[in-house]
């Protein structure tokens, strides 16, 4: 258990320290512009010396960045050139070094450092917010936590890429009660604030909890309601929520060793232990959505076993992103502990561990990647588990809850129905014809997205005339008529065999049924 004390600021000196932190220009933006793109993306990554480099000068902004990203000690006196230093001491954001080490304040001066990581993040809609997290994990580049696993055992980590990805991910309609389950840092949360009229985080970690609520009194969001347990016992007595996310500790691992990433039960346990439950806690119409890792399992598809995890009543959206053999997981998560640069002896035991129980248990590889629940009530649910490793472009949040709304659209709709609606053609669509060269027709037409998640479909003759008049004038069958028409062909044929691709149109949103 780690036993540094955190912050403990007013709301006063709260407020007055995220002015200075703006007037300084200590945000995602004037990082950007002092460290410049390349030394930006690797700071995101860990690395340190290409910001160092940049942050020699005695500038405020350049004082901020060393104290709270580059956790290098400063002079009392270069501090106290941006800070209000008393307060910021006495509330614990800083403390006095009595011997600093060699950096870029030499001589006799008292020093000050900083006891907790605070990092300048963007909002959507150009918020600037600062994210508070434990020191260590910013700096240690490949050196995983950056002290022992042991002694980190509650660290509470800051921005990351599954935290931003997750933050993306979110419908982002408005609602009146949203959860943060496993909140960590509070990013979750500090999003949904922004469309949520009650937000609640949740952590088996006190120390995150305390973390949580330090992001968002700093970036001037309300505070939220926060409850300390695991999963959904907190908020076993609350009423239900309209929005459920989580980034929880999916790791699959032999132990529990780090809170923020070791769940504590057998294989993919409670990743399927939150999709089981969500449907208890989710309001009609709400959703669920988490980061989540599985196993794929000898002899079973791993689609099949992630989607028996659905609930009764809830539509699924089920994506993997990644899959990664049993030995590059291993290798991964060690290295993220940082137990490659420990005692080798102690590495290969705890390699030989992880190996043991994925074949103890039939795990061949492990996947990663999303998971939208909707609790639609309906009883012939949507349950969609699919394979997409392919670039897609963030936020997502509206392309997903469009996704529920045509499967809607396609439960309610039959085959004739389907044909007297009428359609648009998403945005940013377009067609590629591919064939020999010199020949007088494509030997295949595809349609391919330029948005959301950069679907291609391939598509007959019909299907690319469709869905080059689809503008939301003439119903499908109409257009239908159309083409029969132009190309020779029985109108009643084409009436026939449309349906089946037009649900594949709609369901993957290359166009989308107008509302009347």
């Amino acid at each position: 258990m780690r036993t540094d004390a955190l912050p403990e600021p007013t709301p006063e000196s709260t407020r007055t320290l995220r002015e200075a932190l703006a007037a300084a220009g200590f945000t995602a933006d004037g990082l950007l512009d002092l460290l410049g793109a390349p030394a930006y993306a690797a700071l995101a990554r860990g690395e340190t010396v290409p910001a160092l480099r940049a942050t020699r000068g005695g500038e405020p902004l350049e004082t901020l960045v060393r104290l709270f990203l580059l956790q290098r000690p400063v002079s009392r006196e270069r501090a106290g050139a941006v800070l209000p230093l008393d307060e910021v001491l006495a509330d614990r954001w800083l403390e006095r070094v009595t011997d600093p080490a060699p950096g870029p304040d030499p001589g006799p001066a008292e020093h000050v450092r900083a006891t907790v990581d605070v990092r300048p993040y963007s909002g959507p809609d150009g918020e600037d917010w600062w994210v508070v997290s434990d020191l260590g994990r910013a700096v240690s580049g490949a050196g995983g936590v950056g002290a022992s696993a042991e002694s980190a055992q509650d660290v509470v980590l800051g921005v990351g890429g599954a935290s931003t990805t997750l933050a993306g991910l979110m419908v982002t309609a408005p609602v009146a009660r949203a959860l943060d389950l496993g909140t960590g840092s509070g990013i979750q949360a500090l999003h949904a604030a922004r469309f949520a009229s009650h937000v609640t985080a949740t952590d088996l970690n006190p120390r995150a909890l305390r973390c949580a609520r330090l992001t968002m009194a700093l970036s001037g969001v309300p505070e939220p309601e926060v409850r300390q347990g695991s999963l959904f016992e907190p908020v076993a007595d609350a009423e239900p929520y309209d929005l459920i996310v989580s980034n929880p500790p999916f790791v699959i691992s032999p132990g529990a060793r780090l809170t923020y990433r070791d769940g504590g039960m057998a294989g993919d346990d409670l990743c399927r232990s939150l999709v089981e439950q969500a449907a208890g806690r989710l309001a009609p119409g709400g959703y669920c959505q988490l980061l989540a890792n599985w196993e794929h399992r000898e002899g079973r598809d791993w689609r099949e076993r992630v989607a028996a995890w659905v609930p009764p009543g809830c539509d699924a959206w089920i994506v993997q992103r990644e899959t990664q053999d049993v030995t590059q997981y291993a290798e991964l998560w060690l290295r993220d502990a940082g137990d490659h640069r420990g005692d080798p002896a102690v590495y290969e035991e705890r390699y030989d561990a992880w190996l043991e129980e994925f074949a103890a248990r039939g795990t061949q590889a492990v996947g990663f990647g999303w998971i939208t629940l909707r609790r639609s009530g309906a009883e012939r649910p949507s349950v969609l588990a699919e394979e997409w490793p392919h670039p897609v472009e963030q936020p997502l949040g509206e392309v997903i809850r469009a996704h529920f709304a045509r499967q809607d659209f396609l439960r309610l709709t039959n085959d004739a129905a389907l044909l007297e609606h009428r359609y648009v053609l998403a945005d940013e669509v377009v067609q590629e014809e591919i064939g020999e060269p010199g020949a007088e027709d494509p030997q295949y037409v595809v349609l391919r997205q330029n948005r959301g998640m950069r679907r291609a479909m391939t598509v007959d003759t019909v299907g690319a005339g469709f869905a080059g008049v689809c503008d939301g004038t003439l119903s499908a069958g109409r257009i239908l008529e159309a083409i029969g028409e132009l190309l020779g062909e029985d109108v009643g044929e084409l009436r026939a065999r449309t349906p089946e691709s037009l649900r594949l149109l709609v369901e993957r949103g290359f166009v989308t049924p107008v509302a009347d």
